[in-house]
């Protein structure tokens, strides 16, 4: 086996194992009553798995991120989010204010 060929079985077994799990949430997910308690169960789970992957790279930051002050990525993300909510919670708003402030702080730190 060659080099490419390692990566493509790599690259259709991470396929094959997250493809079949996503097709099986879309057909679950259309017979599933939008207002039902274990949709509102999967959400809130969801939204706080993002989150806390959010606080960890906001507090523990790895990378070049590492290098900035914690203060400054706290006023980033903090600034990021009332710029979501102003904007009628627009994402695209927050990620560019959020990377717009914390460059700026970076270029005056």
């Amino acid at each position: 086996m060659n080099d490419y060929t390692i990566y493509g079985v790599i690259l259709l077994a991470g396929w094959l194992a997250t493809d079949v799990w996503r097709w099986l949430g879309v057909i679950a997910g259309n017979r599933m009553n939008e207002d039902s308690e274990a949709l509102k169960w999967v959400r809130a789970v969801a939204t706080s798995l993002v989150m806390a992957v959010t606080a960890k790279l906001i507090v523990f930051p790895t990378g070049s991120l590492e290098a900035s002050p914690l203060w400054l990525r706290l006023a980033a993300a903090g600034l990021g989010f009332a710029a979501f909510l102003a904007a009628g919670q627009r994402v695209v708003v927050a990620v560019v204010v959020s990377v717009a402030l914390l460059a700026l702080g970076l270029a005056f730190v």
